[in-house]
C-alpha cells in the first residue's frame, strides 16, 4: 500500500497486512506520519515537557458507585 506523509509529502510503501494499512484502510479519519516526522515530534514534545509549561489537557474522570 502506498502511503504519504501529511507533513512532509514523502511517499512511502507499507505492508497491506499491517495494522496501520487496516486502519488507513477502514476509517478516513487516521491519517499516515512518516517515522522521521513523527521522531521530530516526539522530540519537540518531550522537550516542551520537560519545560514544565506544557499542559495536557484532559478529561476528568469521576468515580461512578453505581
Amino acid at each position: 500500500m502506498r502511503v504519504k506523509c501529511v507533513i512532509c509529502d514523502t511517499v512511502e510503501t507499507i505492508n497491506d497486512e499491517t495494522l496501520i494499512a487496516k486502519r488507513l484502510r477502514n476509517r478516513p479519519i487516521h491519517t499516515y506520519m512518516c517515522k522521521t516526522c513523527h521522531e521530530r515530534i516526539e522530540e519537540r514534545t518531550n522537550d516542551r515537557i520537560a519545560t514544565g509549561n506544557f499542559k495536557l489537557y484532559r478529561d476528568k474522570k469521576t468515580d461512578d458507585s453505581w
